[in-house]
Parts: structure tokens; sequence; C-alpha cells
């Protein structure tokens, strides 16, 4: 059987690299290889999912070499992306980034790693919050008082230190074995934004909320994603690798008789953004993931919202893969490998409209076909080409729709009423998707 590779991993492995290439020398007296900078300034390819409508992505190819940055630490990444952390998602200029090692958001102002004490506001403990706010004491109320606002205060101060504000017109590369670590990368009203071949891990919340009437038990909820992209356009989040590391959900304590969430997502696209691709992207190990759309209200978000997915590995995860509101999203030639914990794949939303095609779905002891869409509300799902593999029986092709109908109701329509047009070429067969997938996915994949 051939296997045709096309749009971004054909661009990656056209590269060739040369032991012991010229170095260009970068603004701050570090070095960025040739290779690496020519590779850098690659943009999306044309037709290469919803990311590519419009002017396309071009992220900071235009950059002029005083714009090529090399950053090993917070205090870099925060200077290269205009030198103020609070006002660099409106700095425009078009700019490379190439990340070296471990930046952690954590890193103080003199390079000494803070703690969630030191970012907390003076009149806040966690004991003191799970005292007051207890439901055998407080009841099953939302937390009001000094309590809580302590906490807004303390939320506010990790914000500002872990936050790291991205402008429009910026590419942001890893080398191999760079990784994000403790941070979100927050894409604001900053169109034009290319992220590739970095590790996200353990973009952790010090400070959580509680909110009792999230669900019939209450729930701890966090705000920090991995990245997250909020009005802006042409995105494309390529080759990533995205993990909780040493820091899992499941290694967290129980209070009020509910797991303390300290993680949000990897990747949500809401608050109106809109032409974003996530190609080749792994994500490992994580609760939440991706969120669509983050309100079922009728309003700004209607004709937005349009994402592809495709080649991405999820990989022993549990829920939002993604959860679609409003939004076109294209999920095709993706590997779902999944396992203890999976709560469901694709959230059918308000008035999304997802087309799901050729992707492959690896099941673990348990889970069945039919646990794989999920009803939020939505009417309908386009499911055409893809396979399962369940637990001890052979992989063949699946009606992901007919399998949900058969146990759940009210019944999902099977037309979501589009086509997409926005691809490289054919989608690969489903057989062939976990083979190509498991390869390609992921940061350190490509010749960097």
């Amino acid at each position: 059987m051939r296997i045709r590779i096309t749009g971004a991993a054909l661009v990656a492995l056209s590269l060739i690299l040369v032991p012991g290439a010229v170095v260009s020398a970068a603004p701050d007296g570090t070095s960025v290889p040739r290779h690496v900078e020519r590779f850098a300034r690659q943009t999306l390819p044309a037709g290469d999912g919803w990311a590519a409508a419009g002017p396309g992505t071009t992220g900071g190819s235009a950059a002029t070499a005083e714009q090529v940055h090399l950053v090993r630490s917070r205090a870099d990444l925060v200077r290269a992306l205009g030198g103020d952390n609070a006002t660099n998602r409106t700095n425009a200029t078009p700019k490379v980034i190439v990340v070296d090692g471990v930046v952690d958001g954590f890193e103080g102002p003199d390079g000494d790693l803070l703690d969630c004490a030191d970012l907390a506001d003076p009149e806040y403990s966690l004991p003191a919050y799970l005292a007051a706010y207890d439901p055998a004491v407080w009841g099953m109320v939302p937390p009001t008082g000094p309590l809580e606002a302590a906490r807004v205060r303390s939320v506010t101060n990790q914000t500002k230190q872990t936050q790291i504000n991205v402008g429009p017109n910026t590419t942001i590369v890893g080398l191999r074995g760079a990784t994000l670590t403790g941070l979100t990368l927050m894409v604001d009203t900053a169109s034009n934004v290319i992220v590739r071949n970095l590790t996200f891990d353990d973009a952790r919340d010090c400070f959580p909320a509680w909110s009792p009437t999230d669900g019939a038990a209450g729930n701890w909820n966090s705000q920090y994603d991995q990245i997250s992209v909020r009005r802006s356009e042409n995105v494309w989040i390529d080759h990533n690798t995205f993990t909780d590391g040493d820091n899992p959900d499941r290694a967290q304590p129980v209070h009020f008789g509910r797991p303390y969430q300290v993680h949000d997502g990897s990747l949500d696209v809401t608050h109106t953004a809109s032409l974003v691709t996530a190609s080749y992207n792994r994500f490992t190990g994580r609760d939440k993931l991706m969120l669509i759309g983050s309100s079922n209200t009728v309003g700004p978000d209607v004709g937005r919202l349009r994402v592809t997915l495709h080649h991405n590995l999820f990989d022993q995860v549990l829920q939002r893969l993604p959860r679609v509101r409003f939004g076109q999203v294209d999920i095709h030639n993706n590997w779902y490998r999944l396992g203890t914990g999976f709560d469901y794949a694709i959230g059918v939303g308000v008035q999304s409209a997802v087309y799901a095609e050729n992707n492959h779905f690896t099941l673990g002891a348990g889970i069945a076909a039919a646990d794989l869409l999920h009803d939020w509300g939505g009417t309908s799902i386009t499911a055409r080409g893809n396979w399962v593999h369940a637990h001890r029986s052979p992989p063949g092709p699946v009606d992901l729709v007919a399998a949900y109908n058969a146990t759940h109701d009210p019944d999902l329509g099977a037309d979501a009423g589009w086509t997409p047009t926005l691809r490289t070429g054919r989608p690969l067969p489903a057989p062939v998707v976990p083979i190509v997938v498991g390869a390609l996915a992921g940061a350190d994949r490509l010749p960097l």
C-alpha cells in the first residue's frame, strides 16, 4: 500500500540537515543555526486546514534579522515577545522565537523558581479555604467572602506570572527537547501565530476554584490552559506534545469528595476565535484536552470557531477530544488510543457542525464504539470512513453515529451540513493512520 504524506509533514521531511551548518548571530548574542532559522520561517502550506483560509498563516516569517530570537528562560521569552508581558499581546512586529531547553513560567525576576506560596495573597491559604467552604458547613452554594476574594487575588498574581501573552505575526519553534512548563501561551487578539515542536508540561493552577453547582456533586475548576486561542484568526499549532509530566491529575488529592483539579485544557479555542489548524500534535495522559467554544449562548461565536484537527495522537486521554460548540470542525486522520478513565471523545455541542473522517480509535477494555460520541446539545455529526480496534477484537470500520444511536436517546443526525475543502490531499485510509501518526505526531519529530 502506498502512503501519501502531505502538508506540514512533507515540508518538514524535505529539509536536509547538514552537520556543522553555518550559524547566524541573534541580537542577544546567541546564535541560531541557519537551518533552524530557515525552518522556523516556514509558513502553513496552502490548503492545510482552516488556518489556510483568508490570508493564510505565515507567523513571523517576515521577521528581520533583529527579530530572530533564541530564548532559554522566561525572561528571554517575554523579552523576545516584546519586552513587557502586560502589553506583548499588542506587539504585531513579525518575530521568530526559537526555544532552547526548558522555559519555566514560575521563574522569578532573579531567575529562581517561585512556588504557589510565593504567588498566594497574604490572606489566602488552602486549609483555611477548605475549612470555610466545606459543603457540610457552607452548603452547596458558591463561595463568597474574604477567603474567596483572597483566592481571586491569588489567581491574579499567578496570571501575571505564568500566563505568557503572544502578539500577532509570531512564530515560536522549539529545538529538540524544548519544553514550556508551568505556563500558558495566551494567544488573544493575536492573529497569524505559529507554534511548533514544543513540549507543554504541567500548566498547573495554584488556586483552583470550588464550584458546588458544577454537576450534581460540585467540582474543582482550574483556569490555565497550555495554549489558549481567543479572539484570533489564522493560528497553526503543529508537532507539539501536551502532557502533565510528573504532576498528573490522578495524583491530586480529593477535597469535598471531588478530585482537586489543577489542570484545565491543552488547546482551547474560544471567545470567537477561528481559522485554526492543529496538526501532528501528541496529547498524552491528560483529562480535559480541547474546548472549541466556551459557552452555549447563541451570539458572537455563531459562524466562528472553524478548526481543523488532523494527524494528532490522543493517547490515554479522557475527554474533550474535542468538545465543540457552533464551529465547523474538520477532524480527520487522527489516532485515538483510549483506556482507563476515558469519558468520551467527540462532544457534539450546541449548533456544532463536526465532520469526522478516516480516524482510527484503539479502545481499551470496557470501551465501546457507542462511547466515542457525547451529545452536549448538538443535533448531528458527519462521520465517515472511521475504524475502531476494540479490546481483543480485530479492527474494522464503524459507523460512529449508528453506534451511538443504538444505545442513546435522542438520536444524532448523520449530516452536519457541510463538506471540508481545505485539505492538502485525500485523507489517508483509517487503517494506516496509527502507523503515520504514531511515527510523526508530537514534539522532537521535526528536523531540529
